[in-house]
């Protein structure tokens, strides 16, 4: 299987938002990757995680990308949980099948104990307002905040 080593793909909407050419709401974002807030989540918080180049699949990621990505997904889902008040998260990659966007994205979801999620039945939603997203926004990025100021102080 050949590998994509472009930076984006013409008519990916994922390469669009990772340009900055369509509006997201954006809660992380670093050379490597870029996390915004899904416009139908399964519950508030619900972030996609996707790396700034163009893999269609986590098969068609270089190795070396594979160590800086994954560290950032484990950032994302502390912030998720911390930013959210959430007990736990639902972290999910789609290959191929049922993946909407072949874009290689992590899907990042905050969990509470009953919260109607069972198996992969995923009933999704839209938010309130755009102040309730701007709201979600705002606690990710809050801690995202605060867990980068105490990455910086552990080294």
């Amino acid at each position: 299987m050949a590998r994509r080593e472009s930076t984006a793909k013409v008519d990916c909407p994922f390469c669009k938002i990772a340009l900055g050419e369509v509006p997201a709401n954006i809660v992380f974002e670093d050379e490597v990757s870029v996390a915004f807030l899904d416009h139908r989540p399964l519950f508030p918080g619900h972030c996609l995680f996707i790396p700034k180049i163009h893999y269609p699949t986590l098969a068609d990621i270089p190795a070396g990308l594979i160590s800086a990505f994954f560290f950032n997904a484990r950032f994302l889902v502390l912030a998720v949980e911390q930013g959210m008040e959430a007990e736990g998260t639902f972290v999910a990659i789609n290959n191929r099948v049922s993946q909407s966007v072949p874009h290689l994205h992590v899907h990042i979801v905050p969990r509470h104990k009953k919260d109607g999620l069972r198996g992969f039945f995923w009933p999704r939603q839209r938010y309130q307002s755009e102040e309730a997203m701007g709201q979600v926004q705002k606690a990710i990025r809050s801690a995202i905040a605060r867990l980068s100021s105490e990455r910086e102080k552990n080294g």
